[in-house]
């Protein structure tokens, strides 16, 4: 088990991880300090609400990330058109075959 130290805040703080996975927590730790100065700010000097702030942060970005579609994803309303017409015509296509038994 491999151990990392974060700064975050000026404050060490010591994190376990697997072997290998240092270079990602540390990255996720830069991650954390670069919120931490706007953070600190809003909290009133409490480092437990700074950490709060932050999650909030992080979480904010994660809930927009996950609503935004994957880059290449977005569909012309010109294209939505022609496919929603298709569509219509491959309905009423169906309609009109008769079904056999």
């Amino acid at each position: 088990m491999a151990e990392v130290t974060l700064s975050i805040g000026g404050r060490p703080h010591r994190v376990a991880c697997r072997d290998g996975e240092e270079p990602r927590v540390r990255a996720l730790g830069q991650m954390l300090e670069a919120r931490w100065a706007g953070a600190a700010k809003v909290s009133g000097g409490s480092a437990e609400r700074a950490f709060l702030f932050v999650a909030l942060m992080l979480a904010d970005d994660l809930d927009e990330a996950e609503r935004r579609p994957p880059v290449g994803s977005a569909v012309s309303e010109d294209a939505l058109s022609r496919i929603a017409d298709r569509l219509e015509s491959l309905a009423s296509a169906l309609e009109q075959t008769p079904s056999t038994p």
